[in-house]
């Protein structure tokens, strides 16, 4: 029997992570003041992203994240905000999440992911 179960992962995560809705994801996008991080599969980046994001799959976040790492992706320590997306919202807060309990600050997520971006008409790069 799992101790913790997703609903409840999801829970804690939404509780102590920011969580920021399209329009101002648009806007933190139109003025550069944010680097995007997208935490989906590789299929799913391929398919369409937001333009100058950074591409840190779920499952290697820890990785790209960690300066010490040989992977790591300096524009996670750049200083700027990080928003976190992926197709909906759920992956993204636990990958937030992971982020805060790693000491990176200065983070939200998404609402809705990459389908809401796409829905309210915001830049897609392929």
């Amino acid at each position: 029997m799992l101790r913790k179960g997703f609903k409840q992962l999801l829970a804690e995560a939404n509780a102590t992570v920011e969580t920021i809705d399209v329009e101002t994801a648009r806007a933190l996008h139109a003025r550069g003041e944010a680097v995007f991080v997208d935490v989906r599969e590789s299929q799913e980046h391929a398919q369409g992203h937001v333009p100058g994001d950074v591409h840190a799959p779920r499952g290697f976040l820890e990785f790209i994240a960690d300066p010490e790492a040989p992977s790591h992706r300096p524009e996670l320590a750049a200083g700027k905000r990080l928003v976190l997306y992926c197709a909906s919202g759920g992956r993204s807060a636990l990958a937030a999440r992971t982020l805060q309990e790693m000491g990176i600050g200065n983070l939200c997520h998404l609402r809705g992911g990459f389908g809401a971006w796409v829905q309210s008409g915001g830049p897609v790069e392929r």
